[in-house]
């Protein structure tokens, strides 16, 4: 297809989505299958469909919920959703002809019998030059009919196919490698880590100058986010641009990015909506998730709750399915203003030095240290990387010591499995029962998870039920998410929807994603609550949050704190397109500090102005402060005092902002934007003092000023004549007023005669002239 004619498609595209309804859109989506979402998407989720594949799994709604979509807010039923894909038919295959040999122009015949095995496609068998062929007669031993199933040309895109295809997996296998065992091999070898990873892109950079699709992908987000690359976004641009002609959704969702954020291209909101739709119908999960947003929010497209939880929902199936028993990494979010203002604050990060003392105190035998980084290694999070093999080593000495916890992770560890530790159900099972036996509530749930599921041992789920319900009672998360699950299901108990809804509850205010992915589905179904849009898009929202896209969060955060602010605002530009709260104030925060070179100093204050909107319709109260600031001083838009005056009450009667009260108090001492009023000024700059500490000082200072401008303002308005008539001694001071004064006036006159006094006999006196030794002592 030519440029000019996909051009034409676009445009004819973008006209069906500007007219069509946003519903009927997403509803296309919802027939098409998991499975062809995931084939964009990188090797995790391999895993995500052996998990979909365990009976009764956490995130029970999955399949049942989906099945059941019950009637929407209009009181109209929507479809049910195919809980199984649909089985593809498969096109005959097509039986090619061969190329010279001894039966040129004959048909390959399958299977055909070679040195006693018999082929059911082209082999290179046989030959070294590595070129394909086959027999046109089932036994070839004995007829000699053959010929190559290709040309020679084609032989050698074969091995170029290959050979860059074997470069690829080499490279990504080192890429995910790299992550895992970085910190146990290259500790404190930043450099070593960065030439490690330049070297794989260079090969990633091989495979795809030979046409390897999947490496030009991967070379052409690297040469966008600046990652071992230089930043090149017009390359990446023509890279993506090539890709998406191939029909690449990652590609098709990359440009849709471009476009949005107006990056390498002019911003065009319609053009961003077209590729991003192709992404989606591609399977591009971002792409949904960026979908999803924009129908929450209205950015871009008419707001609809319904078409936003269509594609919140499917996102957020992937990200559930993907969560292990360990619950996944840990998403850490730092906000950069926050860490600019308070210095001292490590937003939740570790220092490194902290890390350390801690790993001192580990090796010393502590064995609450080395629970604490067996934890912190086990899921990640607070500046340390995720790294299973550490994590079982804590665990183990801890363990040795007889610490309940760290037997009952150790259990855990083994029942899920990974790299460092294989699956072993028995093995796991032994650590439970030891935890369980001694009251951990991590081991109940433990040993209740393997009776639930019958590993290790046979299936009960009385017994699960009893563990569960004895975690439950200690506060522990998992318990009171697998009770959630039982009551639901109705396994081993009465199916009771208010007392799944009461243990979801319990387990998503530990922040358990399952149990906001199960709370969700029951609030987008209405199962045992009534049905509402808005909670389960929040709730959905929550958990494709989640994702492993999550990641580039703490991606964004280095390349700032390394100096590379372009690279840093571009990765949060992304996340803030797929709906990060966090990300939209970075990236607004970048820009007002103008730190980032990638857009012209005109941009920044009105891409700045955008982004504190985002955030602030999140409900980031700074956010909304800093849109009344734009205002104010008219950054990035006109001053507009009405305006900034909106913002600050909102700030002010929402999120009770100290700092908004202090503006509006301000606001109403000098009449901007609001009738001048000095009553009110004093009520709002009391209110702030009241709200916040910290406003204490900065409130009694206007005070202090307000009352000044008060006392003069009312005696530039009333004469010292009017007050002196006004003021009726008799009745102030009594009828004896002047005998007050009179000896008021007397004590005044007393103590300044006592005062002079004692002031000229403090005066010395000057000494005689001269005086005789022998007189001296006769005087004194």
């Amino acid at each position: 297809m030519s440029a000019l004619n996909m051009k034409t498609w676009f445009l004819l595209s973008l006209l069906l989505c500007t007219t069509r309804e946003g519903t009927a859109e997403v509803e296309e989506l919802n027939g098409r299958t998991e499975a062809e979402s995931a084939e964009s998407n990188d090797a995790g989720d391999a895993r995500s469909a052996e998990r979909q594949a365990e009976p009764h799994r956490s995130n029970t709604f999955q399949g049942e919920a989906d099945t059941r979509f019950s009637q929407s807010e209009g009181g109209v039923e929507a479809e049910d959703l195919p809980s199984q894909p649909a089985p593809k038919q498969e096109k005959p295959k097509e039986v090619p002809v061969v190329i010279g040999g001894t039966a040129e122009g004959e048909p390959c015949l399958f299977p055909f019998l070679f040195l006693g095995k018999e082929y059911s496609d082209c082999t290179t068998e046989g030959r070294g030059d590595g070129r394909l062929w086959c027999a046109t007669t089932y036994d070839y031993d004995r007829d000699k009919r053959w010929g190559f199933c290709e040309t020679e040309e084609q032989t050698e895109q074969r091995r170029k196919a290959e050979e860059a295809e074997e470069i690829y997996q080499k490279a990504v296998k080192i890429l995910s490698g790299t992550s895992k065992k970085s910190q146990k091999k290259e500790e404190g070898c930043f450099h070593c880590l960065f030439v490690s990873n330049f070297r794989v892109y260079e090969k990633l950079m091989k495979a795809a100058g030979m046409g390897h699709s999947k490496a030009l992908e991967k070379v052409a987000y690297a040469m966008l986010f600046g990652d071992y690359m230089t930043q090149n976004i017009p390359q990446a641009k023509d890279l993506f641009e090539k890709l998406a002609l191939e029909g690449s959704p990652k590609a098709q969702t990359a440009l849709g990015f471009l476009y949005a954020a107006g990056l390498g291209v002019n911003s065009s909101q319609a053009k961003a909506l077209v590729y991003y739709t192709f992404g989606a119908l591609g399977g591009n999960l971002v792409a949904h998730m960026i979908l999803g947003y924009r129908y929450w929010g209205g950015v871009g497209v008419p707001q609809s709750c319904e078409s936003a939880l269509t594609h919140y929902r499917l996102v957020a199936n992937h990200v559930a399915s993907d969560v292990s028993l360990m619950g996944g990494s840990a998403v850490q979010r730092v906000r950069l203003l926050e860490e600019m203002e308070n210095p001292g604050s490590t937003s939740g990060m570790l220092e490194e030095d902290l890390i350390q003392y801690y790993q001192f105190l580990a090796e010393k035998g502590d064995v609450q240290a080395q629970v604490g980084l067996g934890q912190l290694h086990l899921h990640g999070g607070r500046g340390v990387e995720q790294n299973h093999e550490r994590a079982y080593e804590y665990f183990n000495q801890a363990a040795n010591a007889g610490n309940t916890h760290a037997m009952a992770f150790l259990g855990k560890m083994y029942s899920e499995g990974s790299e460092f530790v294989p699956q072993n159900n028995e093995t796991a099972l032994q650590y439970f029962k030891k935890a369980a036996d001694l009251g951990n509530p991590v081991g109940q749930s433990g040993l209740g998870m393997a009776y639930l599921y019958g590993r290790g041992v046979p299936v009960n789920y009385e017994l699960a039920l009893k563990y569960f319900q004895k975690a439950a009672e200690q506060g522990w998360v998992d318990g009171q998410l697998q009770l959630g699950t039982m009551y639901y299901n109705g396994i081993g108990v009465k199916r009771d929807y208010k007392q799944a809804l009461k243990y979801f509850n319990l387990a998503s205010q530990a922040g358990h994603i399952l149990a906001f992915y199960n709370l969700a589905q029951m609030h987008a179904t209405g199962t045992g609550v009534m049905r509402s849009c808005h909670t389960a898009v929040e709730l959905f929202k929550n958990v494709c949050e989640r994702g492993r896209w999550s990641e580039r969060l703490m991606m964004a955060y280095s390349r700032f704190k390394e100096g590379d602010s372009n690279s840093a605002v571009v990765q949060y530009l992304l996340l803030a397109e797929q709906g990060y709260e966090v990300a939209q104030s970075n990236v607004a925060f970048i820009l007002d500090q103008k730190q980032a070179t990638i857009f012209s100093e005109n941009e920044t204050y009105p891409r700045a102005l955008l982004h504190w909107n985002r955030a602030a319709a999140q409900g980031y109260t700074v956010a909304r402060i800093k849109l009344g600031d734009y205002h104010f001083y008219g950054r990035g838009t006109d001053v507009d005092y009405e305006t900034a005056v909106i913002h600050y009450r909102l700030a002010s009667e929402q999120q009770h902002s100290a700092q908004a009260m202090f503006n509006l108090g301000y606001m109403h001492e000098k009449g901007l934007g609001i009738k001048q009023d000095i009553h009110l000024a004093k009520r709002f700059y009391d209110m702030a003092a009241e709200a916040s500490p910290d406003a204490q000082v900065p409130v009694f200072l206007a005070l202090c000023k307000l009352g000044l401008l008060y006392s003069l303002q009312y005696l530039q308005d009333v004469s010292v004549r009017d007050i002196m008539s006004q003021v009726d001694l008799d009745q102030l001071l009594g009828p004896e007023w002047d005998l007050y004064l009179m000896t008021v006036i007397a004590l005044l006159l007393g103590t300044v005669i006592a005062y002079r006094q004692r002031q000229h006999q403090a005066i010395p006196r000057p000494a005689p002239a001269q005086r005789a030794p022998a007189e001296q002592p006769q005087q004194q």
